[in-house]
């Protein structure tokens, strides 16, 4: 059962730019309380406790690979962290292949396999997707930072 990939994209957990920013402006705040913070020695020395984990926490996040997106002959294969299903999206029940952007949101939470309102979701960072509709009118909205391969290696694989 071996079949060749057309395409692969794997989505990393903490290279969302919004996310990123986030992260340091609260390590930004930490150190700049710890370094106002003449008085208390043990409050001050926990600002710059958690200022310093949250940047290692958010230095391992950008090697977190949160999942994975494969694009072989006729289906589409998300593999996720650690204890996440498999998803296999057979292409031949795709009516409609669109680029569309993922969300007008300008913060948007990580997802992997979200069902909600008939839509299922994959998102890692970015603002592009591949939305696919199948036969029954779900849809299937995919998070990519490359819209444009991914797109054309759908349309490759459903040909």
């Amino acid at each position: 059962m071996s079949q060749d990939k057309i395409f692969v994209e794997r989505q990393y957990l903490g290279r969302d730019m919004t996310w990123i920013s986030v992260r340091l402006t609260l390590a930004l705040f930490c150190f700049i309380v710890y370094y106002l913070n003449m008085d208390h020695l043990a409050s001050r020395q926990l600002f710059f406790i958690v200022g310093s984990s949250i940047i290692v926490v958010s230095i391992i996040m950008m090697y977190l690979v949160h999942y994975k997106t494969e694009v072989a002959n006729n289906c589409i294969i998300l593999s996720g962290l650690w204890s996440t299903r498999l998803v296999k999206i057979d292409l031949s029940s795709i009516v409609t292949v669109e680029k569309k952007p993922y969300s007008t949101y300008i913060f948007n939470n990580p997802v992997y396999n979200l069902h909600k309102n008939g839509k299922i979701r994959f998102y890692s960072g970015g603002k592009d997707a591949v939305w696919l509709t199948d036969k029954d009118g779900l849809v299937y909205i995919i998070g990519t930072h490359r819209q444009e391969e991914l797109y054309n290696a759908i349309l490759k694989a459903k040909s």
